[in-house]
């Protein structure tokens, strides 16, 4: 009865948000506290939640000061130079934009946050995606799977996961995957050039002029990239100063400007005002040294990756601003942010208090596992590959690689698979599990793309589980599964 439900549950959350019948953030809390009625739990509803949101509490903070933080790194400039080089590259070529987006996720990936990607990846990409009116869904799904991808990395979580659960080297597991996953990671930038073929197909291809005029009629206006000075066009609104104008973009600090005609239109455009005085420029190898002092303290593990992100967000706005008006500033130009990502993380609290606490997730693990069949004893590699696509989408990295895996480990090793194989293969679904709706940094994603969840995950799904069954085919071409 438990597994019914468990799965009815989620369905019906999936369906409803989908369907735009509620939000995520009241289906998130309504939809568990029905079911834990129904289940006959509802008195313990508010021990489930309450424990739900201790466990998620952790998160809720990393979030909160790694937007904040990373929110600031933009605001002073710290990424303006890959920002523009990605940029250059794309142009006002849909196709290139797309593929530009996946080679930036992949990128700014390596740091093994999938909310600091994202915040990246949108402050550079939105301004061109709503410019050339580009279907923000195909920045968030290609963005997510790519992130998905590049998410095995040692240092991202579910690599460190199954060799704990499985007793065994976090190197064994991650480096004969490489090859598969840069399969997989090909693959994203192949999907990511057809969609931006597809793109183009619909919008068709401006030269940079003609993206320019267009957007001058239409009281837009755009910046290029490493221009000194703009000119600012009717229409355009902000609250940048001086002589480039502003438009909002999801960071606040999304702006443009267009150069004199006849400049040279090789620098392509830019997301993010060359001028904004919230700019750093003098400060910006302190800023970097701080950024890769904070990355590394996360990946040698100093402290807690929450302290970190306070102590790195205090430290970033007192040495850039040091006036408090401006400090007060730059945290509420972020706050909205915040708020949305924040409120979202404790409602998923809900969500997964009341699976955990009910014993749903349990239940719906061990009906897996029992409806193998012993056929496939030999085969539980692939089988765990396979299953870690709905499993790691439906519930949390930890319940997954602690509480399914050592079970499967377990059923392979009975018919000679060795745990080594098992946990490479637990790794392919990761390209799915940073759509689903139990991942808080999916929520920044969304939030600052303006995308309705739902559109986001109807669009995303069918590509990033494609991608996760790429990953699994390469492994066993390659012998690694």
């Amino acid at each position: 009865m438990l597994t019914i439900l468990g799965f009815a549950m989620i369905a019906t959350f999936l369906v409803l948000i989908m369907m735009k019948k509620m939000s995520p953030i009241a289906a998130l809390v309504l939809i568990p506290a029905l079911f834990c009625v129904l289940v006959g739990d509802g008195a313990k509803l508010g021990d489930y939640v309450i424990e739900g949101v201790g466990n998620l509490a952790p998160t809720a903070a990393m979030l909160m000061f790694a937007i904040v933080y990373f929110g600031v790194m933009i605001d002073v400039g710290l990424f303006d130079p890959i920002v523009r080089g990605i940029l250059r590259f794309c142009k006002a070529d849909p196709m290139r934009v797309v593929v530009g987006t996946a080679v930036l996720a992949a990128i700014v990936s390596l740091d093994g946050d999938g909310s600091t990607t994202f915040m990246i990846t949108v402050s550079a990409m939105y301004p061109l995606y709503k410019r050339l009116k580009m279907s923000l869904v195909v920045m968030t799904g290609i963005a997510a799977t790519a992130n998905g991808v590049m998410n095995t990395l040692p240092w991202g979580g579910p690599t460190a996961r199954a060799a704990t659960a499985l007793k065994l080297d976090a190197a064994d597991i991650f480096v004969p995957m490489i090859p598969a996953l840069l399969v997989g990671l090909l693959f994203v930038f192949i999907l990511a050039y057809f969609l931006g073929l597809r793109e183009r197909k619909r919008l068709g291809y401006l030269s940079l002029d003609e993206a320019l005029e267009t957007e001058k009629d239409s009281g837009t206006v755009l910046v290029k990239a490493g221009s000194g000075t703009g000119k600012a066009a009717a229409g355009s609104s902000g609250s940048s100063s001086g002589s480039a104008a502003s438009v909002s973009g999801p960071g606040g600090d999304a702006s443009a400007s267009a150069d004199a005609p006849g400049d040279d239109e090789t620098d392509g455009f830019q997301g993010l005002d060359p001028n904004r005085p919230t700019l750093r420029p003098k400060l910006y190898w302190f800023n970097a040294g701080l950024t890769i002092a904070l990355l590394t303290a996360m990946i040698m593990e100093l402290l807690p990756i929450p302290v970190l992100f306070l102590l790195g967000a205090a430290l970033a706005l007192t040495v850039n601003y040091p006036n408090m008006a401006e400090q007060k500033a730059r945290i509420g130009a972020h706050a909205e942010n915040v708020l949305n990502v924040s409120g979202m993380v404790f409602a998923a609290a809900v969500f997964t208090g009341v699976l955990t606490g009910t014993g749903m997730v349990k239940s719906m693990a061990d009906w897996l596992v029992e409806a193998i069949p012993q056929g496939m004893g030999p085969h539980m590699a692939i089988v765990t590959g396979l299953l870690s696509l709905p499993l790691t989408y439906f519930m949390s990295n930890d319940g997954f690689y602690f509480g399914v895996l050592p079970v499967l480990a377990e059923a392979g090793a009975a018919h000679g698979v060795s745990p080594l194989e098992i946990a490479r293969a637990s790794l392919v679904g990761q390209a799915l599990h940073m759509s689903s709706p139990l991942v808080p940094a999916v929520y920044v994603l969304v939030g600052m793309a303006k995308v309705e969840f739902g559109d986001h995950t109807r669009f995303t799904v069918k590509w990033a589980a494609l991608t996760s069954l790429v990953v699994l085919a390469a492994g066993v071409l390659f012998g690694i599964i």
